[in-house]
């Protein structure tokens, strides 16, 4: 008696935090604190910074050991953190707030572009993700159409609107933390500062470079379309 052929089916996803989780630990609370909880007659400026950046800090480690693997873009957040925390406890010049501000984009965007040189361009992985894509029914596509290398230039084209989406936030990150974060550490009003910064982040920085990041991801999607003349819903996963 034979047994019923069984589809292989994937493995499951590790469950990840969702995007309102992301924006009460790492913006909402730690803002919340700063503003409102970092006076002397609260927390006190020091304790007020210390247990601000504990919520993003405690969510990144909670992240990690969440997905069962080390992600580059949390530890680089995770050290962000830790580089904030470091600049405020020793009192040094606010000035390195801002540095630190865009040191964070900047090098993600660096890694976007070195890796564009390589035979691993990290924004393939971004845009055409397997967890979401069939890209081996893609790629036989394109291949049927000999469209693979024009593909390839596409992606490449799009990585580096994603690339120069992160140095645009390196700059703003400066530009608003330069222009807020004008207190000594240690202070009342540096804490406030901060909390303002992390308030004014999403509006100022965060909506803009996710523009960008869509443009990339719309322009991707479009040119899938183009070059293997078939619906992009064929290649999506069910």
């Amino acid at each position: 008696m034979s047994t019923p052929a069984t589809t292989p089916t994937r493995p499951a996803k590790q469950k990840k935090s969702g995007f309102f989780s992301n924006m009460i630990f790492n913006i909402v609370v730690p803002a919340v604190i700063l503003s409102r909880f970092s006076g002397e007659d609260n927390l006190g400026p020091v304790w007020g910074v210390v247990v601000a950046l504990a919520f993003p800090l405690l969510f990144g480690l909670w992240e990690l050991l969440q997905s069962g693997k080390v992600n580059f873009y949390s530890i680089l957040g995770i050290i962000s953190v830790l580089l904030t925390g470091g600049i405020s406890l020793l009192q040094l010049d606010p000035s390195y707030i801002a540095i630190k501000e865009a040191m964070i984009p900047a090098i993600i965007g660096i890694i976007v572009l070195i890796s564009q040189y390589t035979p691993y361009p990290l924004v393939k992985k971004l845009l055409i993700n397997p967890d979401l894509l069939d890209t081996d029914k893609l790629y036989q596509a394109l291949a049927a159409r000999q469209k693979r290398e024009l593909f390839e230039q596409r992606v490449a084209r799009a990585g580096y609107i994603v690339a120069s989406a992160f140095f645009v936030s390196a700059v703003l990150n400066y530009v608003l933390a330069k222009a807020i974060v004008v207190s000594q550490p240690g202070t009342t009003a540096y804490a406030e500062e901060l909390g303002r910064m992390t308030w004014l982040s999403y509006p100022v920085i965060v909506l803009p470079v996710m523009v960008m990041l869509m443009g990339a991801i719309i322009y991707m999607f479009s040119q899938i379309g183009k070059l293997t003349e078939q619906s992009l819903e064929d290649f999506i996963l069910q």
